[in-house]
């Protein structure tokens, strides 16, 4: 069967596709291509907050330095997540079940950055770590000692080693 001609070329109808389905395949919304976007999204964010620190130079960097280093890393390898998205799994195909587990997280991690200058360094720490550990069902106990251990270590290595003052909060440790 062949299809109607236009002026000199005539094409058969078995090469002819919608146009819907061009679009269809060419757009399929993929794992990686998200997870690219959200990554370009978070550094262009933390960018503009950090926009008025200053950068400096390379032989004596300014506050603003790092956080620009940092997201023009995110972007690049954002940018690299959604060139390269088409090897990933389609969106569509994401198991949600862990979703409640990423709430979860993403609550006590919430819940810690806003607790942290009123609790102070070690007892925020030890909290936010005894949460995470025993939303996982491990033994209280030693979720407890590991999340206090942890947290004296790094307050340790922080305020003696590194000597950078972390804050103390209302309990004054």
């Amino acid at each position: 069967m062949i299809a109607p001609a236009i002026g000199p070329l005539i094409v058969p109808t078995s090469d002819i596709r919608p146009p819907s389905s061009v679009i269809c395949s060419l757009m399929t919304l993929r794992a990686d291509h998200v997870a690219g976007g959200a990554a370009i999204a978070a550094a262009l964010a933390v960018l503009a907050v950090s926009g008025d620190l200053p950068f400096g130079t390379l032989a004596f960097p300014g506050a603003g330095m790092m956080p620009k280093l940092v997201c023009a890393l995110m972007m690049m390898f954002g940018a690299i997540l959604v060139v390269r998205g088409a090897a990933s799994a389609p969106f569509s195909d994401i198991g949600w079940s862990d979703l409640p587990h990423a709430v979860r997280v993403f609550a006590i991690t919430a819940a810690a950055v806003a607790l942290y200058t009123t609790l102070g360094f070690i007892v925020t720490m030890s909290l936010m770590l005894f949460a995470l550990i025993a939303f996982e069902g491990r033994n209280l106990l030693a979720a407890a000692v590991y999340s206090v251990g942890v947290s004296l270590l790094t307050y340790g290595l922080f305020t003696l080693v590194l000597k950078s003052p972390l804050d103390q909060g209302i309990l004054g440790f």
